[in-house]
């Protein structure tokens, strides 16, 4: 009976060291600081907006307390903590569709705080590309009285301050956003990490891909896609200032009625006048002072006048052939089903 209540205790002395061990394993591990930060961020890697969303505490109102696709919502949100960094932006960008690829999550450092806090540095592929954040986080209690949990400090959320540049619309991650304003900067609220890969391609309009890197949580990066004309809107604006100006060469007048040229002539003329381009204007675009307007500077050009002239002090005739020089500009406004309206200034 000594020898089975001695091989009890020891039995029961070893399951009790095991359960010990395993606690001081998992809390060293899965549920440590760093382990929580790879939790979020293998959720993340796994394209669960929801699972990160929960472990970061982050609650969106909607289906399952996540963003949809198409950024909808209802209800309220907490204004403290996270809540108050969702009221500082839009969260169109807080959607599946939109979240950055996250592989080879490596843990740098793992740093205790003198307030108790731990600051865990975390490398990774964002997209293709390496890159590291510091996530804050805190003891936030345990489960089943033994296993750890942890909060972050400050959410895993960015501001970007984006600004588009003589248009609205724009693309951000492959979705198509349009901005309050033009040329006005617009917050826009994304999950930290990510990569926000910015740009624009329309009928007449373009950019040059910008890449925003959102890394540190809590922070405000700013950033500026500028949009210009692209080679069809010059070309197609083009055609038609040449068209428009042929046409004025078809009045036989000296003064073709609303175009840019004309020529005076003291004597008198005697037959109808011709007129031909010689030199068309090359078209340029810039911004206009309106919004989605586009303006072609005043441009040289010049158009040949071909007439016949009698001479007012002795009647002889001749022939007056120049090439008479003007200056052109335009203003361009899009009109629907990608037309475009063109007015002389």
């Amino acid at each position: 009976m000594r020898r089975e209540l001695i091989l009890w205790s020891v039995m029961l002395g070893l399951i009790v060291v095991a359960f010990v061990t395993v606690v001081v394993v998992l809390n060293s591990t899965l549920y440590s600081s760093s382990g929580f930060v790879r939790s979020y961020l293998g959720a993340l890697a796994r394209n669960d907006m929801p699972a990160a969303l929960e472990i970061a505490d982050i609650r969106l109102p909607g289906a399952n307390g996540a963003v949809s696709d198409d950024g909808s919502s209802a209800g309220p949100i907490d204004t403290t903590g996270a809540g108050s960094l969702l009221l500082s932006g839009s969260r169109e960008l807080l959607q599946p569709s939109a979240l950055s690829s996250v592989d080879d999550i490596t843990v740098l450092r793992q740093q205790s705080n003198p307030d108790g806090t731990e600051s865990v540095t975390v490398s990774f592929d964002l997209d293709g590309r390496p890159a590291q954040s510091t996530f804050t986080v805190t003891r936030s209690g345990s489960t089943f009285g033994v296993f750890a949990d942890w909060d972050f400090v400050t959410p895993p959320l960015t501001i970007v301050r984006l600004t588009v540049s003589n248009a609205r619309e724009f693309t951000a991650n492959g979705t198509e956003l349009v901005a309050p304003a033009q040329d006005v900067p617009a917050p826009y609220v994304v999950l930290t990490p990510s990569n926000i890969d910015v740009t624009h391609t329309s009928t007449f309009l373009k950019a040059e891909p910008i890449l925003v890197s959102a890394l540190e949580p809590g922070t405000t990066v700013r950033a500026r896609l500028t949009v210009v004309a692209n080679e069809n809107m010059v070309a197609q604006v083009q055609r038609e200032v040449n068209a428009y100006l042929d046409d004025c060469a078809t009045q036989v007048v000296l003064f073709p009625t609303g175009c840019p040229f004309g020529q005076p002539i003291e004597n008198r003329i005697v037959a109808s006048p011709d007129w031909s381009i010689v030199e068309y204007p090359p078209v340029s675009l810039t911004p206009g002072s309106e919004p989605a307007s586009w303006v072609m500077p005043p441009t040289d050009a010049a158009a040949r006048l071909l007439v016949d002239v009698r001479s007012i002090s002795d009647g002889s005739i001749f022939t007056f052939d120049e090439n008479i020089g003007f200056r052109t500009s335009y203003v361009v406004t899009f009109l629907a089903d990608d037309q475009l309206s063109i007015t002389a200034q």
